[in-house]
């Protein structure tokens, strides 16, 4: 066994490459937010469309990185954008990440983003109806947030199109994701 080429750190993948993989993730895991709701399971379908919302939020910072780090002031929050906001996408820091792609252009996505984190929290707490823990008061409710959100990310990406490296792949995921929310 060649142990010199374990020890090789792998190359990192290409702007385009890492944008254009997250954008795929995020057509996939909204596709899965939509077969789950045509099973009835809303709550998977809550945590899907937050998973592929996150994803593509990774796509939009990844993307935008030089815009962003021109904005911030602090070496240490270019650091910070770099190093662990961008590949990680903290649940925690998703309101600030998206109000900073706001103001590189990227408008009204962090209503888009409250969205997300709803349907996340109602991922694990389920329908509240006296509304005091979850914003959905019931599975309906919820499957329309989650509708919403797949319709949004799906526009979204359509517009990204001609900014970004796209291929068949991404191409016939964004027809899939189309057909399913019909």
């Amino acid at each position: 066994m060649n142990t010199e080429a374990l020890e090789k750190p792998l190359p990192k993948p290409s702007t385009e490459d890492y944008v254009a993989a997250r954008l795929l993730e995020s057509l996939i895991e909204a596709g899965l937010a939509i077969k789950f709701l045509k099973d009835g399971l809303v709550r998977n379908a809550a945590g899907k469309a937050f998973q592929a919302w996150r994803a593509f939020l990774a796509a939009l910072l990844r993307f935008e990185l030089d815009k962003l780090i021109q904005t911030t002031r602090a070496d240490e929050e270019r650091r910070w954008l770099m190093e662990r906001a961008v590949p990680r996408v903290l649940t925690t820091r998703m309101v600030r990440l998206s109000q900073m792609l706001e103001e590189v252009g990227h408008y009204g996505i962090s209503a888009w983003t409250d969205r997300a984190l709803n349907l996340h929290d109602y991922q694990y707490n389920g329908p509240d109806p006296d509304m005091a823990l979850s914003k959905y008061g019931s599975r309906e409710e919820a499957a329309v947030a989650v509708m919403g959100l797949v319709k949004e990310l799906a526009n979204r990406i359509e517009n990204l199109k001609p900014r970004v490296k796209w291929n068949d792949e991404l191409e016939n995921a964004l027809n899939e994701l189309r057909k399913a929310i019909k």
